[in-house]
């Protein structure tokens, strides 16, 4: 039997300094108003307000590919981008993406299984999922027709894997902009 992974929440800290709320322009203030948390806006978020116009640009097209309603379950694209940020070393945004996966599955067990590396007991859909977020962010351009077969093989339709594909692509995009603007750590 695997044990339950316990993952505490980490703490980013910048390397530049956020925008303070206070001090923010009338376009960082609205560009800080897409973010789809009901939370109080984050230092990531206050950090990417910086430039407005692309921390706007990047939130719509996360939001539409990690919230959209339709399509591919919310708990794979979180198995997703978990495997995606696990591949790129983001420890921030793989215990993120692990917790949101174990709240929506309602199990922790997958989240267990690939932190305490058993994903060789992962069910034949999440296994698959795992495996194709893994070598699509390892090696982009070495995704096949046997990737898609695979995916095809665990019921995943067309519509699903696109989906797929976009929450392990941005995941590329996500992680890289949290290492090179900060890092995380449990400390706060």
């Amino acid at each position: 039997m695997i044990p339950s992974v316990n993952l505490k929440p980490l703490h980013w800290h910048p390397y530049i300094a956020p925008v303070e709320v206070e001090d923010a322009t009338p376009a960082q203030l609205d560009a800080m108003k897409v973010t789809p948390s009901n939370k109080k806006i984050s230092e990531y978020v206050r950090t990417l307000a910086h430039d407005p116009d692309s921390y706007v640009a990047r939130t719509v097209l996360f939001n539409a590919i990690m919230y959209v309603d339709g399509g591919l379950d919310r708990a794979d694209r979180e198995l997703g981008a978990l495997g995606a940020s696990i591949v790129n070393g983001c420890k921030y945004c793989a215990v993120v993406h692990a917790r949101r996966h174990a709240q929506l599955a309602e199990s922790d067990a997958v989240v267990s299984a690939i932190y305490f590396d058993r994903a060789d007991v992962l069910g034949e859909r999440d296994a698959a999922i795992y495996r194709f977020a893994r070598r699509l962010s390892v090696t982009p351009s070495e995704a096949s027709a046997e990737d898609m077969a695979a995916l095809r093989a665990v019921g995943m339709n067309d519509q699903e894997i696109i989906d797929l594909i976009h929450a392990i692509a941005i995941f590329g995009w996500a992680n890289r902009l949290m290492h090179v603007l900060g890092h995380a750590d449990l400390n706060k």
